[in-house]
């Protein structure tokens, strides 16, 4: 094997601030999509954010490395000869570690009490100081010959309960811990190395770490040398399978030394890097992130590109528009009878009934009267407009839920679901704000000019006519009291009386007839001028509680798929 130098443990370099942005972005995913993604992932990912932030917010630039292991591996052995002291309790009934123990690496001077707060947060109670020289090695142990590239200090090391162990509570713990750790080591003996629990439970689930996950294959003592090879290259291949990429085994024996200097090489190249709690926290963001990202589609449709022809058509139908744009173009008729037609005829027009006050859309007001663009009016309650029929009901919940299929179309089920139940409860009822939309839409506009001129004419011919009637009249009393006649005034043979008469009459009516047909082509104007209006109203309506609902969930969906992705990369 190739001898092991200071600084070539492969430990990506990640920075504090990396790791803070990539824990906000997932911090942000969660707000806004906790709801919609898979709770499990949400709990983990939830504790990860957690984690983070106090890990990174603790003094002291510790690398905390765990020792893991199966029980009757000889971990407890392990960490007793890399700390070189008898401090874990070692005993032949199992399982016999039931809490963790912490060696802390410190200068002679140093009390260790600096890693007392980081201590603390992983709940480790069993503490022990290792006091290193300057040259990084143990106190009392330069006998030993052995030669450290580096230092340990700054090291935690921990020797966790058996997760295999028979007792639950030792297993929890175990399981507890390894969530807060930097570095994991995998100790195993050439009896359990293939253990399922070991590959599918931790090694598996904990894969993404490989840059802070070392195997060592312990009690290699007990084999000849001929098998031990064989069997450390036996349990890399079965580390590469459980998602581990260039697994690190190293072969020890905790009875006979050997190994162990290598091993405890390599905490110091880690330990120098210090890097590893930075690269924990960066995996687990990832991690987390990537649970998560499975709940969330590559993209999302924009909720006011889609097509909603059919569902504007349904609402508009369910308001009523079309008996209100009818009533529009009868009243303006009415309105334009009342102003163009023959003055004698006009009273005519008080025995048919206001269109739109029948609906409880017309003014106060006898006479309507001038109203701006931006006036509308102010009726209090609902109108009398008829209530949509069964069909027109069904048209709008049919284009609903075809808008509504259409924003959800390719996103994740939970996501779906979302998009659906926002558009599923309206408050105040669709057909509510629906009906308010078309009593607060202006149905009247200027009264055109034309109806002042022709207004003004009509009433010009029919004063001709009742002086030519009038006139007549007398002559037919001065030709009764056989009085002298004047001379009339004539146009060719006609009598300037009967003239105007008949000229006020017909002319009068003839006017009328023309205006009348005007205000046909007027009515359809405004028919068009007030239906986009409608329009507009309704569209409103739509927007609020249909397109607006909508949107806001695939917004939070983009933002959730945005902050995942920022996690990730």
């Amino acid at each position: 094997m190739s001898p092991i130098r200071m600084g070539r443990e492969k430990v990506a370099t990640v920075s504090t601030a990396d790791v803070a942005r990539r824990s906000a972005a997932l911090s942000l995913a969660l707000v806004r999509g906790a709801d919609e993604l898979d709770p499990a992932s949400v709990e983990l990912a939830r504790r990860v954010v957690d984690k983070a932030a106090r890990r990174t917010t603790i003094a002291g630039d510790h690398t905390v490395v765990a020792l893991a292991g199966a029980t009757g591996s000889g971990k407890s052995s392990l960490f007793n000869a890399l700390v070189g002291e008898p401090v874990a309790t070692i005993g032949a009934r199992r399982p016999t570690t039931s809490t963790p123990t912490a060696a802390i690496w410190a200068r002679a001077t140093a009390d260790g009490s600096d890693a007392t707060e980081l201590l603390d947060w992983l709940g480790v109670p069993a503490r022990h100081v290792v006091a290193t020289g300057p040259d990084g090695i143990r106190d009392g142990g330069r006998d030993t010959g052995e030669a450290l590239l580096g230092t340990l200090d700054g090291l935690v090391l921990l020797d966790l309960p058996d997760f295999d162990s028979r007792e639950s509570a030792h297993r929890r713990e175990a399981e507890r811990v390894l969530e807060l750790v930097d570095v994991f080591v995998w100790v195993t003996d050439p009896q359990k190395y293939a253990d399922a629990r070991l590959h599918d439970e931790f090694v598996s689930a904990l894969s993404s770490h490989e840059a802070v996950t070392l195997a060592v294959l312990n009690q290699v003592d007990r084999l000849p040398e001929r098998v031990v090879a064989p069997l450390r290259d036996d349990l890399a291949r079965l580390l590469e399978a459980d998602g581990v990429a260039s697994p690190t085994v190293l072969t020890a024996s905790a009875t006979t030394g050997a190994g162990v200097p290598e091993l405890r090489q390599r905490l110091a190249n880690i330990v120098a890097g210090q890097a590893a709690s930075r690269h924990r926290l960066r995996s687990d963001v990832v991690g987390a992130a990537g649970a998560l990202r499975r709940d969330v589609a590559d993209s999302e449709p924009r909720a006011e590109a889609l097509p909603r022809r059919d569902l504007d058509a349904a609402l508009a139908r369910a308001a009523g528009v079309p008996v209100v744009l009818d009533a529009v173009a009868r009243d303006y008729r009415r309105e334009a009878f009342g102003h163009t037609g023959w003055p004698f005829t006009r009273w005519t027009k008080g025995l048919t009934a206001d269109p739109l006050r029948r609906l409880r859309l017309g003014t106060r007001d006898a006479v309507p009267v001038d109203i701006e663009g931006s006036d509308v009016r102010a009726v209090l309650g609902r109108s009398s407009i008829p209530a949509p029929s069964a069909s027109a009901t069904s048209a709008v919940d049919v284009a609903t839920r075809t808008f509504v299929r259409g924003a959800a179309d390719g996103l994740p089920v939970r996501w779906a679901q979302a998009v659906e139940d926002s558009v599923g409860t309206q408050d105040p009822p669709i057909a509510d704000a629906l009906d308010q939309a078309v009593l607060g839409t202006s149905l009247r506009a200027r009264r055109p000019v034309w109806w002042l001129l022709v207004d003004g004419l009509q009433w010009v011919l029919g004063l001709a006519a009742v002086a030519g009637l009038l006139w007549l009249a007398a002559l037919w009393v001065v030709g009764l009291l056989a009085l002298p006649r004047p001379d009339l005034p004539s146009v060719g043979v006609v009598p300037v009386p009967a003239l105007m008469l008949v000229g006020g009459v017909l002319l009068g009516l003839l006017v009328g007839a023309v205006s009348r047909a005007a205000a046909r082509v007027g009515a359809r104007r405004r028919r068009a001028v007030v239906g986009r209006r409608l329009d507009e109203a309704v569209a409103r309506v739509g927007d609020e509680h249909v397109v607006a609902p909508v949107a806001r969930v695939l917004d939070r969906h983009r933002e959730t798929r945005e902050r995942l992705d920022e996690a990730l990369t």
